[in-house]
């Protein structure tokens, strides 16, 4: 497979999206669901993209200390082939920026998937949530439906326990209950990318399916290194129409 540069596939032909695909909240419009394994397929074919994870020969999870795990890519994010509508990981904030820009898209702004997440913006949302209302979880009052360690409920996590020290691992994208503006995963399943951050480190927002509750919540702020390519960090894409 060719590799091209992450500014090359940017200069590649645009895609169009499905605006179903896509749900508005104020100025703009951000992905329904987390960036799948199936949608994410599409880029690199289309592109000829090689991952930063899979040139180093995998990606990393943390243990005792961060691991690389032979094999464990955006295909086999725990060594063995994902399904479809998995989440697609094992991506750095430049691979998950250069696929939106392929979609016609872009990352979320920080300020954007914060008022996403936490702010209700539509005129007649379905109980319990309500217009103008700001929640303390993208699922609203409680972590109750989302994929999270220990403290958000029954989840529909697949189980890689298997090959994890910590967690069952991340859901199907869309498999959890809609939470605020009618968005999945916002909260836990698998971190996600937005374009906000100093330097060579960005802003990740959401928790995880590795973490409780807490990392989920409006008032938490995490970081990584731009370059990162994990287990439980992915991305979903916005616009301005």
């Amino acid at each position: 497979m060719k590799v091209l540069t992450i500014a090359a596939t940017a200069c590649l032909l645009v895609q169009p999206v499905l605006a179903q695909d896509m749900n508005r909240v104020g100025g703009f419009e951000i992905d329904r669901t987390e960036v799948s394994v199936r949608d994410f397929r599409e880029f690199v074919e289309a592109t000829g993209t090689v991952t930063a994870a899979e040139r180093a020969g995998g990606g990393e999870v943390y243990e005792a200390g961060w691991v690389r795990k032979p094999g464990w890519t955006w295909q086999t994010p725990y060594g063995r082939s994902a399904s479809d509508n998995e989440p697609a990981v094992h991506v750095t904030f430049a691979e998950a920026q250069a696929y939106c820009i392929w979609r016609g898209k872009r990352l979320p702004t920080d300020a954007e998937w914060m008022e996403a997440a936490y702010t209700e913006r539509r005129t007649d949302p379905p109980a319990p949530y309500r217009t103008g209302t700001t929640y303390p979880y993208p699922t609203g009052e409680t972590p109750d439906g989302a994929n999270c360690l220990g403290d958000c409920g029954t989840t529909p996590a697949i189980d890689y326990s298997d090959v994890l020290t910590r967690g069952n691992g991340h859901a199907p994208v869309g498999a959890t209950m809609a939470g605020i503006n009618g968005l999945h995963d916002m909260g836990a399943n698998v971190w996600e990318w937005v374009d906000g951050g100093d330097g060579d480190r960005k802003i990740t927002r959401g928790g995880s399916w590795w973490y409780g509750a807490s990392q989920m919540s409006r008032a938490h702020l995490a970081s990584k290194p731009a370059d990162t390519a994990v287990v439980y960090i992915g991305f979903r894409c916005a616009r301005s129409p």
